[in-house]
């Protein structure tokens, strides 16, 4: 029957008409370690919770590791953590619509700080696919996230450089000629790996070699405050964050540069948003391991 099925699709394809989408089916194993290489374990993590905000609660973590190479090359994948979690608020319907997950699955289910601590306690490298969202999330209730580097895949990977049409992971897969089972935290985490194991089309090089290259620059983040109110739509297009509460500036658009670049942002910040060269801006180091947090080591 599979082999009908596949016959079928591959005569789809042929005929230049149709785009065929084929269910992901996750790996174990992906490549051989090559004798004496070391490798590294890295986390792929996920959370669904009751709302788009970084402080609703966890309704379901996953997280599933892996070993790699310092080129990139993911080898093998290991076995999953995946646990629901009652929250203390009911769960609204449209989450549950997202997510299928409702009140019946999760009733009396917790997830343990401790268990949590060990299953990452060797890991080197968390990944996640918003990583903004996802390692503010966890730190509330998992301590063990703060001493970790992170990476992100959905903005450390040049996705559209490489000719992809969107950054969000269905459309990534759809990209690559597959479909998974969306908005459950497992799934979500297997095929970010799987993603991440694939060349790249147009450099060839692997979306985890690119993810390591981003995630070893250490950068420069610039915390531009008291900027003009009608401002606010140019530093959001130029990509800046607003943060309400960071820990010594208050309220302040933020971005995260290179640091060869950051005469050319502090040029274009005086030049064209305070348009006055006085101006002192903060400026901190940020590295994986307090990047997509409000920590950084002050200039």
């Amino acid at each position: 029957m599979e082999n009908d099925l596949e016959a079928m699709a591959a005569a789809l394809e042929a005929s230049g008409e149709y785009q065929v989408l084929r269910r992901l089916r996750p790996r174990t194993y992906i490549a051989e370690v090559p004798p004496g290489e070391r490798t590294w374990r890295g986390l792929v993590l996920d959370v669904e919770t009751t709302g788009l905000a970084t402080d609703d609660e966890i309704i379901e973590l996953a997280m599933v590791p892996f070993t790699y190479g310092r080129d990139g090359t993911i080898f093998n994948v290991g076995d999953g953590f995946e646990r629901l979690r009652e929250p203390a608020k009911a769960i609204p319907h449209e989450i549950s619509q997202l997510t299928g997950i409702d009140a019946s699955m999760v009733a009396g289910c917790e997830i343990g700080a401790e268990e949590v601590a060990n299953f990452v306690s060797e890991v080197d490298l968390v990944i996640a696919h918003n990583a903004d969202f996802d390692r503010n999330v966890v730190e509330r209730s998992f301590p063990i996230f703060r001493d970790k580097p992170w990476a992100c895949s959905l903005t450390q990977v040049p996705w559209k450089e490489e000719g992809f049409a969107g950054v969000r992971l269905g459309q990534l897969l759809n990209s690559c000629g597959l479909f998974h089972g969306a908005h459950r935290a497992g799934d979500d985490c297997r095929a970010v790996i799987e993603l991440l194991a694939r060349p790249l089309p147009k450099s060839g090089v692997s979306a985890m070699s690119r993810l390591l290259d981003a995630a070893r620059v250490e950068s420069i983040r610039i915390w531009a405050s008291n900027t003009p109110f009608e401002q606010k739509d140019k530093l959001k297009a130029r990509g800046y964050k607003w943060i309400d509460n960071t820990p010594a500036q208050g309220k302040a658009w933020v971005i995260d540069v290179c640091e060869s670049l950051l005469d050319d942002e502090m040029s274009y910040l005086r030049s064209e948003i305070y348009r006055r060269d006085s101006i002192q801006i903060p400026l901190a180091r940020v590295t994986a391991y307090d990047r997509f947090t409000d920590r950084a080591t002050w200039i």
